[in-house]
């Protein structure tokens, strides 16, 4: 049975597509929970016209947001991060960060939505990171990572002496308490 998805529906599709489904799956689930809509010939119509408007749209979005793709893609970034002993951060780098360094370097805002980041970044050295900008146009953006002054300053300035487990401490507690 054909229906017409009134909202996204995980591992079936997203709103205003349209779906082959099975006749139950319609009739006990999407129709009756409000989330599709029998897929008669003149709503099947309407929505494949409302689908190619929809692709027109975001071709043309394409065709002027390519210079802004081809400035972004390659770009060389660098953000400054304090430093732990072993190079990794005492925070991480995030999304609005790297948008942020992108729209200062290139002078054009980028959304930080539209950072593409599976793991927020927790150490130093260079990063690949993809920008979605609209449909197909997903510019790539290598991140370098270093770190500040003031990290340096932190690892002179903490203590080289290892630090003691737990058990280490436990058991010095314990024969103090012996004596």
């Amino acid at each position: 049975m054909k229906v017409i998805l009134l909202q996204d529906v995980p591992n079936v599709g997203e709103s205003g597509s349209i779906q082959n489904v099975s006749d139950g799956f319609a009739r006990n689930y999407l129709i009756p929970q409000g989330l599709a809509e029998m897929g008669t010939p003149g709503r099947i119509k309407q929505a494949e016209e409302r689908i190619q408007a929809q692709q027109k749209k975001i071709e043309r979005q394409e065709e002027e947001m390519r210079d802004l793709s081809e400035r972004i893609d390659g770009l060389h970034v660098e953000i400054e991060a304090r430093v732990g002993r072993h190079g990794r951060l005492y925070g991480s780098i995030t999304a609005p960060e790297i948008a942020s360094a992108v729209s200062t370097k290139l002078g054009e805002d980028i959304d930080r939505r539209k950072v593409e980041l599976s793991d927020p970044i927790r150490s130093t050295g260079e990063h690949a990171v993809e920008i979605h900008l609209i449909g197909r146009l997903r510019p790539t953006v290598t991140v370098s990572v270093k770190p500040s002054a003031d990290s340096e300053i932190e690892e002179d300035e903490s203590g080289d002496e290892p630090e003691q487990s737990g058990e280490a401490v436990e058991q010095e507690s314990t024969a103090g308490s012996e004596s």
